[in-house]
């Protein structure tokens, strides 16, 4: 992965526990003491390194501080000058969340290595869809609900979702988002 990303794990730790918090958490990962840089591709092991260190100093669960991490990332990225891209990619949830294969195709022409996830949507309807999402990279779907809260809250709706694993051919997570406007 990128070294924006672990730059946001830093980010999440420092924002939400401290810089005391994150020295424990880079010192538990092995990451030397070093600011990552951008657009440097790091080893996955580093994030999933990060992200387990951060489970055991935090005393938190993998699945808490992944959605904590999806949650940040819809901030953060905004944030770090992909804000007019995320714009560009649609003014309602399911619009986005449709158009999120082509901005990371865009993301791409910037990050040459990215190795990005694949989003499908079906069974969309009023207020309802289902996204299927695959990726080779193992234990992320309580991330992806992270993403889906973070996105809730920047296009200001009410959101329920129900993970499932489907296995076969192609294994990959589906998740039943419910959504209505928040009045």
């Amino acid at each position: 992965m990128y070294g924006l990303v672990n730059k946001a794990v830093e980010g999440l730790v420092r924002s939400k526990f401290g810089d005391d918090a994150w020295e424990k958490v880079r010192v538990k990962a092995g990451v030397p003491d070093e600011p990552f840089i951008s657009m440097e591709n790091y080893d996955d092991a580093v994030t999933y390194d990060l992200v387990g260190a951060a489970c055991s100093v935090l005393n938190l669960s993998p699945e808490i501080v992944l959605e904590e991490f999806g949650k940040y990332w819809v901030l953060y990225t905004g944030e770090a000058g992909y804000g007019a891209l995320m714009q560009g990619a649609g003014d309602t949830l399911p619009v986005f969340v449709k158009n999120l294969d082509a901005m990371h195709t865009r993301v791409k022409l910037s990050y040459p290595n990215l190795q990005p996830p694949s989003f499908r949507v079906t069974n969309e309807s009023a207020n309802a869809f289902t996204l299927h999402y695959h990726t080779h990279r193992a234990g992320l779907a309580p991330f992806v609900v992270g993403l889906l809260k973070g996105l809730a809250s920047r296009f200001n709706v009410n959101m329920e979702i129900a993970y499932t694993r489907v296995e076969g051919e192609a294994p990959h997570d589906s998740f039943v988002i419910r959504w209505e406007p928040i009045s």
